[in-house]
Order: C-alpha cells, then structure tokens, then sequence
C-alpha cells in the first residue's frame, strides 16, 4: 500500500512546483482604462471672459454753479431729455438785482467815456488853434507847452474811462453769465436716471465740491467696463469682436467690441502672496439692447484672436511631466551652467499619444492658443494621431510612457455617453 502514497505525494509535489511556475512567469502589465480622442484640424479662437456691470457710455452729472434754493423741477427719474431743455430753475431774483446793477455801472461808466472823448476833442482843437498861432507868432511856446499838456491830459482821461467802461461791461457779462445759470439745462441727450434734489431744497454751488441736482445718462451708447489679467490683457486690442450676455436676461446675448484698455494697471493686495494685477477694459454694445438698464450684470466674452487650419486637440488632453522623467531627457554634462541644470528640474507640457499596439508614447508639445474646449498644438503632433484626455487623475499623475491602455466603452466608468473616437 505504500506505493500508491507515493504516487499522491508526487502528484501533489508536481502540482505544487507547477503553481509555483506558473506565478514566477512574467505577467503583462495590467491595462488602464483611459479616454481616447483624435486630433484634428479645424478653427479656434483665443477667448478672454470678464464679468462687469451694464453702463451708459455718457453720464452727467447736473449741478448747480451758484447757491440758491430750488424753484422749479420740470423733469422727473425716467424721463427722457434733449440736449437744451430746460431741467429746472432756481431762485433768480438776487441774480437779477445783480444784472441791473451791474448794467447801470456799464451806462455811467459809457457816459464817463462819451463826456472824457469830447474833453478830448476839445483839448485837441485847442491845441492845434494854439500851434497855428505860435507859427505865426502870435502865442507864446509856453501857451503851446500849456496847450499840449491839457491835451495829453484828455486823452488819458479817456483811457482811464475806457478802462473802466470794460471793467463794467465784464461786471455786467459776469452777472448775466449768473443769471443764466439760475436755469439748469440738459447738456446731452438722454434720460434723467436720479434726482437728488427736490422743490425747496437750497443747492450750492462750489468750486471744490459738487452738489448733484440730477443725473443724464445717454442710454441709447452701452457698455461694460470689468478687468482683465496681466496675462490676458497682451492679447486684447481695439476693435476685437465681443460678446455680452446680461444675467438678467438669460439665453440672449448681443454683439459689441473692445474700445478702451487702460494703460495703467489696478494692483490688489500689493506686496503679499495674493497680490493681483488687472487692467480695465471697456467694451461698448453695438446698439442699446431692449430691457437693459444702467447696474446690470454682464458676461462677456472677446475673441482675441483666430486661427484657422490649426491641428487641435481636447483642452485636458495637454499636462505636464518632470523634464527627467522624459524618455528623451539628456543629464547636463558636468560642468553646466546652473541655468541648464534649472531647466532640466522644469516641467513640459506633454501629451500622451495612443499607438497601434495600444500603448502609450509620451510626446512633448508645443501649444498655441486656447479656446474653452481645444487647445492648438504648434510642435509634436500631426492631425489624426489618437491622445489621451482623461480621466484627470489617471492623465495628470499615474498614467507613463509604454503603459498599456484600453478606451474606455460607453457607459462606463467615467464614461457615460461617450462615444469612440
């Protein structure tokens, strides 16, 4: 009977060493299962988004020149204004009692000048009697001297009233000046969007500070004003083509274009971490839309610039790698300069490129512009050619160079609805 335990012993022996084998034969490397797309040629647009408010392009602010009270206000908020019209009023009569008083001031000092001009004429006259006279020897040159000195003296007399009469005259225009501005008048088309003042309340006017009786905004010119990254701004000009989408009216938007781009940034949070730089931009709709009003909230969206022809790829399919974990990375030879060992610590944008035998061929990349979904890829990659876009962990951080990958099915993981590339 001991043979046959001899037999169960070396079968098990042999099954045994056979499991034993069979685990130390080299196993292929377990697949991962990614999202695949193709590149292809086709047409982008650098877009650059900002969120503002809705303004009109003209506004005005009507204040008062004089102090005074409130007589009259022929307009109310809302109402449209023409370039003109008659705003309101306040209390003239000072002004009045000015004006007259300055005008009797310019009449007698005109009357000065007419009484000064005859004396003037008269000495002359009488001077050349007396020349004529002397000539003929029968005036003394003392007379003549005393002839010439009343003469000159009438015409300095003259002057004198003539200076006056235009010191007057600009007394008198100043008044009047005044009076006018008892009336306020609209300086612009537009409509009335705040009163700050009612009947009764006194105004005063001031050189140093303004006291706003009204506002006029020509809302039939609208724009948006909002800021822009450093990075961004480069890339605006004039003229650029613009999109506006106002909150308040979702699902409408309306054409407009880049008029302005201040040239002096806005600096937040200056020396800190969180210091950021922005510029102003103004862009301006290209008609008044119907429903919007000064202080909306608006999105917009300018297209900084088009290529066309360009081999595109998914925005996400781009990231980046370590410069040394590269397949084609070279060591700097010893000796380098320490700005070619930095370079080699630096990260490239890569992307992952699918080949035949469904593995993976890390590949650097040079990029061009960026709209919200593609990316232009300038350098290391042809249209056509298959590239991972996703999952973001798998592509970001796990997947390398040779990994073998399978395309993720519709429907699962992740991958719901999509569709093969």
């Amino acid at each position: 009977m001991k043979w046959w335990k001899g037999v169960i012993a070396g079968g098990l022996f042999l099954g045994a060493a056979a499991i034993t084998v069979g685990g130390l034969r080299d196993r292929p490397p377990p697949t991962v299962e990614v999202q695949v797309s193709k590149s292809r040629r086709g047409t982008i647009t650098r877009t650059i988004t900002g969120a503002g408010k809705v303004q009109a392009a003209t506004t005005v602010k009507i204040s008062s020149n004089l102090s005074g009270d409130l007589t009259e206000l022929l307009v109310k908020e809302g109402d449209q204004v023409t370039k003109g019209q008659v705003l309101g009023r306040i209390d003239r009569r000072r002004f009045e009692a000015s004006a007259k008083q300055a005008l009797a001031a310019q009449n007698a000092a005109r009357s000065d000048v007419d009484v000064a001009r005859v004396d003037a004429d008269r000495t002359a006259a009488e001077l050349g009697r007396v020349e004529a006279l002397g000539e003929k020897g029968l005036a003394s040159e003392a007379e003549v001297a005393q002839a010439k000195a009343a003469r000159d003296t009438a015409v300095a007399r003259l002057a004198a009233a003539q200076q006056r009469l235009a010191q007057a005259s600009a007394v008198y225009d100043e008044a009047q000046s005044n009076l006018a501005k008892t009336t306020l008048l609209a300086p612009i088309d537009g409509n009335v969007i705040e009163l700050s003042r009612e009947v009764g309340e006194r105004v005063r006017g001031s050189d140093f500070s303004e006291d706003v009786v009204m506002v006029i905004a020509a809302l039939n010119a609208m724009e948006v004003k909002f800021e822009v990254g450093e990075h961004e701004v480069v890339h605006l000009a004039p003229g650029q083509p613009a999109e506006v989408m106002v909150d308040a009216l979702e699902g409408e938007s309306y054409r407009g274009e880049v008029v302005e781009i201040a040239q002096r940034a806005l600096i937040k949070n200056e020396g800190t971490e969180a210091e950021v730089t922005t510029f102003p931009v103004t862009v301006a709709l290209a008609s008044r839309p119907p429903r919007v009003l000064p202080g909306m909230s608006a999105e917009v969206r300018i297209s900084a610039e088009t290529r066309e022809d360009a081999v595109l790829v998914p925005i996400q399919s781009v990231t980046v790698r370590p410069e040394k974990s590269l397949p084609d990375y070279q060591p700097p030879v010893e000796g380098a300069s320490l700005s070619v060992k930095r370079r080699a610590e630096t990260l490239a944008k890569v992307v992952f490129v699918v080949g035949e035998d469904e593995k993976t061929q890390v590949r650097r990349v040079r990029t061009g512009i960026a709209s919200d979904t593609d990316l232009e890829i300038i350098e290391g990659l042809q249209e056509g050619e298959r590239v991972v876009e996703g999952p973001y962990r798998t592509l970001s951080k796990e997947l390398k160079h040779g990994d073998t990958v399978r395309e993720e099915q519709p429907g699962g993981p992740g991958g719901k609805g999509r569709k093969k590339s």
